[in-house]
């Protein structure tokens, strides 16, 4: 029933991106304080990693603490044009991940500038031709070299690029002696000019009394993904990054401090010499069902302006349960477990219920939103990994309209009908168009997961690595309705005719056995529907010794228990009809599970046989009433 005290139309979960959320002051009333961000906020940790949608952009833009907040934060985020300056950027003499990282440093070096020049006025009080020398030496830099303003930063790494290339940062302007040998290399001077500046900004700090007094600097990169293209030239461009943020944290102690917030598929890519030199300022952005609980009821009562709690929410808002799961686990089951997943999915829900004048969100509603919900993640995980993987949509064939379970026998079966058109779409990614190595793709995104005893362990956020002995993998929840693949196998459905009664609750049938007893023939109809009967408990029993995985096992059994409601013998074509209909349904059966790879073990092997031989077996009988 509808609760009249809930106004549907005044709830809202926040939009798809923090830049929205954090406009309309949605992000920062429903924000949850997580660990990544107060490792971020306290500096504990420098690289906030996490998948698309997991988070990063809203600790970014919270992380702005103001003048009283004990961090002021410097948000830089490149776009496409930067990127493409800075993969063709190379000094002579230094290796491309060293000569991007000047570049990196040399725009972190405007900002801090920038920074201690406003600060001395603002904080400090003080005019600034009475301002601390080294204060006054980087004025006068930012402006002989128009950096004073608040520059786009395309603009600011152009210039900074053929400043390090002309090695003309411009020393003189800041006073001091920065000359070096003119038989150096355009790298070595260029490193050497930035040092010079990068040593003044040491002494502003210190004449400033800084940190000790004052808010720290938190420069925070954002938004790496655009401007990175799957290439060396683009890794060394990232690489770059991560070595300018460290110098950084290491040159200006605690007044300046910086953050990046990289997508783990980048991250996890890179290789370098100096990876493990990073491994201690990693924060992995991890979610629990319980904790995107939190973020729902936090926005609810945001956007609702009341403490909305949990059992309104999930309970009278939503329903209480879906199809017997609790509606929280029904919800967080089918994402990714990512905030932007559940904010979607829960928005989904409520449109429905808002058009259809609906006070709470209906259990019809929950499930078509499901199904809607499911066809958008296979979309985004295409487009989220289009930059690595372009061939990622085409694998979906693979699954469509089959069963959730596969083995790896069955996926290598189904991989080599379609590589050769793969390859010749894709010839680029021809090294990595094999069965196994898709296998490991797929479970690196979280599109598939693997049985482990009792549990099915899926990719994608965690940083599991499957072994090649490992067989039996699932399709995550969140895309099955999208493929229409939400049994474990497809086996289609059996419907027997007319399903009123059972045999055994037939006068026909007794006075069938009476008849065998005294002797008497029995009739055609019922010795089709004994061989029947007879079919399906050999299935059964061959079904109680084969080894499936459990979950294939429970499918078989409960499409096969239909056949247990048998049709009375009140038409000899009807027993017929449905007789070789169960002969189908057998064979069907049979195809599946040796076309999913299941039939491999002995005792599977002998279930197919098994339903085959049945299948046979009941054609035969209706062969033989047709001839009587």
């Amino acid at each position: 029933m509808d609760d009249p005290s809930i106004d549907l139309t005044r709830l809202t979960f926040g939009r798809d991106d923090a830049e929205s959320d954090i406009a309309s002051g949605l992000l920062r009333q429903g924000f949850l304080p997580t660990a990544a961000y107060e490792a971020a906020l306290h500096g504990r940790k420098s690289l906030v990693i996490g998948r698309k949608g997991a988070g990063k952009s809203a600790i970014c833009r919270l992380l702005d603490g103001g003048p009283d907040g004990g961090v002021v934060t410097s948000l830089i985020t490149p776009d496409d044009a930067t990127g493409e300056e800075l993969r063709r950027f190379e000094l002579q003499g230094l290796n491309p991940e060293t000569a991007k990282s000047l570049v990196w440093r040399y725009v972190f070096a405007v900002q801090i500038s920038r920074h201690l020049v406003g600060h001395a006025r603002q904080r400090h009080r003080r005019r600034l031709r009475r301002a601390p020398a080294n204060v006054r030496r980087l004025r006068r830099f930012l402006r002989r070299h128009h950096e004073s303003g608040d520059q786009k930063l395309y603009d600011r790494v152009l210039s900074g690029m053929g400043r390090l290339r002309a090695s003309s940062i411009g020393v003189g302007a800041l006073g001091v002696n920065g000359s070096v040998e003119v038989q150096a290399s355009e790298g070595a001077r260029a490193a050497r000019q930035l040092d010079v500046l990068e040593e003044v900004i040491g002494r502003a700090i210190a004449e400033l009394a800084c940190p000790a007094d004052h808010p720290t600097l938190l420069l925070a990169v954002d938004q790496v993904e655009q401007i990175w293209s799957n290439d060396p030239a683009s890794d060394a461009m990232v690489v770059g990054l991560l070595l300018a943020s460290k110098h950084v944290r290491s040159l200006f102690g605690g007044a300046v401090r910086c953050t990046l917030f990289l997508r783990s598929d980048i991250y996890d890519s890179l290789q370098f010499t100096e990876s493990d030199k990073f491994r201690g300022e990693e924060e992995r952005i991890d979610w629990t069902p319980e904790l995107l609980g939190e973020v729902l009821l936090r926005r609810a009562s945001a956007s609702l302006g009341r403490p909305v709690p949990a059992e309104e929410l999930w309970g009278r808002v939503l329903p209480e349960a879906v199809d017997g799961e609790p509606i929280l686990d029904y919800l967080t089951s089918r994402t990714l477990l990512r905030p932007r997943d559940v904010i979607q999915f829960v928005t989904l829900c409520r449109d429905p219920a808002v058009r259809h004048g609906h006070r709470t969100i209906w259990t019809m509603d929950v499930r078509a939103a499901a199904r809607d919900f499911s066809r958008w993640k296979l979309q985004d995980l295409g487009n989220e990994y289009l930059v690595s993987y372009p061939f990622l949509t085409r694998l979906y064939a693979l699954f469509q309209n089959t069963g959730y379970l596969v083995t790896r026998k069955a996926l290598r079966a189904r991989f080599a009908e379609v590589r050769d058109s793969l390859v010749e779409q894709f010839p680029e990614y021809a090294h990595v168009l094999d069965a196994d190595t898709v296998i490991d793709i797929l479970f690196g995104l979280g599109f598939l997961g693997v049985r482990r005893g009792d549990d099915t362990v899926y990719g994608g956020t965690r940083r599991e690595v499957l072994e090649p002995h490992e067989d039996e993998f699932h399709v995550h929840p969140c895309f099955r309705a999208g493929l229409n693949a939400q049994a474990p196998v497809n086996l289609g459905h059996f419907v027997p005719p007319q399903l009123a009664r059972s045999l055994t609750g037939n006068v026909g049938y007794q006075l069938g056995v009476i008849g065998n007893v005294v002797g008497a023939r029995p009739s055609r109809e019922f010795a089709v529907v004994g061989e029947v009967r007879r079919a399906y408990q050999r299935v059964r029993a061959a079904l109680g010794t084969a080894e499936l995985p459990e979950s294939a096992r429970r499918e078989v059994s409960e499409r096969l228990s239909v056949i247990e409601f048998v049709p009375g013998p009140s038409s000899v074509g009807l027993a017929i009809g449905w007789a070789n209909e169960v002969a189908d349904f057998f064979e069907q059966i049979a195809r599946t599970l040796a076309g999913n790879g299941l039939a491999d073990s002995a005792t599977g092997a002998a279930l197919v046989h098994t339903l085959r031989d049945e299948a046979t077996r009941v054609r035969r009988a209706v062969a033989r009433s047709s001839d009587t």
